[in-house]
């Protein structure tokens, strides 16, 4: 069984996507971000960057004691590992896949969340930023 620390956020949908696709048994524990649940002790614990999502995994492939696991790209990553699902299995498709997994991450997450950050929720509207993030999103 997989713990599945969430709020409805991108990142935390890209893991539900997974666990449905992969049909692992998981159990969604709700992280309220809104009321700053994030920062309670017991999360740190798993993810001390207080950042969703994260999952404890309390069967790991190797064994031992439940396995925390924090940030979505490294989440998929050890998800597919131990599935062995969506991860190609020869040198040159994993590598392709790992690839677009850090494009995602390190890429098109990071200034589509700018974008929409700066467009919606800035208390102030600056032009420079908003057409910024408009254009590296469009070009990713």
């Amino acid at each position: 069984m997989i713990d599945l620390y969430y709020w409805p956020t991108p990142n935390g949908h890209k893991i539900t996507l997974f666990l449905e696709e992969s049909a692992l048994a998981y159990r969604i524990v709700p992280v309220n971000i809104g009321k700053g649940e994030q920062f309670r002790p017991e999360f740190l614990a798993i993810s001390p960057n207080n950042r969703m999502p994260a999952i404890v995994d309390h069967a790991p492939a190797c064994g031992g004691a439940p396995l925390a696991v924090f940030e979505s790209g490294a989440i998929l990553w050890y998800l597919g590992k131990k599935t062995g699902q969506l991860i190609p299995a020869d040198p040159r498709g994993e590598v392709e896949t790992l690839q677009w997994l850090f494009w995602q991450v390190a890429g098109l997450g990071p200034m589509a969340g700018q974008n929409h950050h700066f467009g919606q929720y800035a208390p102030e509207k600056i032009p420079y930023a908003i057409e910024r993030y408009v254009r590296e999103t469009n070009r990713l």
